[in-house]
């Protein structure tokens, strides 16, 4: 068992987790009541969904990962889920820094939940 790739899939499923549950009540609802028009509306919608399955499954993936223990092509797929991660981060940084609020960091946090992912795959795809 790769201790490194079971806790990126346990933090990849806590990720998820927050991602459904903050990410429901903080950006969902708010979209779904807002005066946007109905297309570009749905459309964020389904993206958040996209995402949420997208979390669940790279953290199951990772988790099978560990479990399977060093099976063929291990190293590969968790080094995909790792730059996956790193770019969802990177994502939240450059949108978080091009707008001139005050402590920027921490009004996009998403980046914070998912650098340790990222850092966690790629210790456990070596």
């Amino acid at each position: 068992m790769n201790g490194w790739l079971l806790a990126a899939g346990i933090t990849a499923l806590g990720v998820a987790a927050v991602h459904i549950v903050g990410g429901h009540r903080d950006v969902v609802r708010p979209l779904l009541s807002c005066g946007l028009a109905d297309e570009p509306k749905r459309v964020l919608h389904a993206v958040w969904h996209m995402v949420s399955v997208d979390l669940v499954l790279s953290g199951l993936a990772l988790l099978y990962l560990a479990l399977t223990g060093g099976t063929a092509g291990t190293g590969l797929v968790a080094w995909f889920v790792a730059a996956h991660f790193i770019a969802y981060a990177a994502a939240f940084l450059v949108v978080t820094l091009s707008v001139d609020w005050p402590r920027p960091l921490l009004r996009l946090p998403q980046w914070i939940l998912l650098l340790p992912v990222a850092a966690l795959a790629a210790a456990g795809a070596v």
